[in-house]
């Protein structure tokens, strides 16, 4: 049986003759559902490196080891194309991605997602994990894209996630100039009525929060914005870009009819970095996606053509 790598946790004085199921939920933060899983896996919980029950006792000094069995592979087939690895440990797959690609596989988008490149990846290393995004990118947004291996940091991350602990931005070149130049759009959003792929703010929609601020500013008709999102809601920066005025360059949901100055064939967004703790480590952890070369060529042409 192949384990996946285990999590290690030394018993301190304060936690002398409390049950093995405090230490899990306490201070592992295991979910209910993880410790269920962990009980049903043989030898999955040691101390010692012997083999207990959720209800023994610990003492002081004790080294708990909890063990969970790896995955099968999902049912989504292997394809290759190369990726660009920001980092990658036991416990997650940071990526660059590129504009163009869809995360995970759709009706009617089966094949060439990151996902597919990522299991055809981990096939190649022999690996055995399922894929879990824990967050997702448009198709035509490109950066930091982060994947879970396991299921425990899987549920850590997405702990965070609802506690509002990771901290993600954004770069984006938009229409017009945000007045003022830094602020904060606390607007709701939703399904737009007339149209379900696209969204809106809208009255009763769900709390959506955005900060940003102006970085570079050409002429008046366009600037580079970085962006902060404290919630996680679908095309949230682009809803709100468009709510505050600003739309971003290309978005042919959301600028539409705007002109689309140079060559760029996709909304002008990139998740420049992400911030968190990681799961295992419990360290900060900050990744960084640098700006793909269509971005890096419209920034260009804007530069040269903001006389106006």
């Amino acid at each position: 049986m192949s384990y996946y790598a285990p999590l290690r946790y030394a018993v301190t004085a304060d936690e002398d003759g409390w049950s093995v199921r405090a230490i899990l939920k306490q201070k592992l933060q295991l979910s209910r559902r993880l410790i269920i899983r962990v009980k049903q896996t043989e030898d999955g919980i040691l101390v010692n490196g012997k083999s207990v029950r959720v209800d023994y006792k610990v003492q002081a000094g004790d080294v708990l080891e909890v063990r969970m069995k790896e995955e099968e592979s999902e049912t989504i087939s292997p394809q290759y194309f190369p990726l660009d690895i920001l980092h990658e440990d036991d416990d997650l797959l940071a990526l660059n991605k590129p504009p163009g690609k869809i995360v995970h596989p759709t009706f009617g988008h089966y094949e060439h997602t990151i996902a597919n490149a990522v299991m055809h990846y981990w096939q190649s290393q022999g690996k055995k994990h399922r894929f879990r995004a824990v967050h997702r990118l448009d198709q035509d947004t490109s950066g930091v894209l982060l994947i879970a291996k396991t299921p425990y940091a899987h549920q850590q991350i997405a702990l965070q996630l609802t506690q509002n602990e990771v901290e993600k931005r954004y770069i984006a070149y938009v229409h017009g100039v945000p007045s003022p130049h830094s602020g904060t759009i606390c607007a709701p959003i939703g399904r737009d009525p007339d149209n379900p792929h696209i969204r809106k703010v809208l009255e009763g929609g769900a709390h959506a929060v955005t900060h940003y601020r102006v970085e570079e500013q050409y002429g008046r008709k366009y600037s580079k914005v970085e962006l902060q999102i404290e919630t996680g809601r679908t095309h949230q920066i682009r809803v709100h870009m468009q709510h505050a005025g600003c739309p971003l360059i290309a978005d042919e949901w959301y600028a539409e009819g705007k002109p689309v100055p140079g060559s760029i064939d996709r909304q002008a967004l990139h998740a420049s970095s992400l911030r968190l703790i990681h799961p295992t480590t419990k360290q900060p952890l900050q990744l960084t996606a640098p700006l793909p070369e269509d971005l890096v060529q419209l920034e260009q042409y804007l530069r040269e053509n903001s006389s106006e």
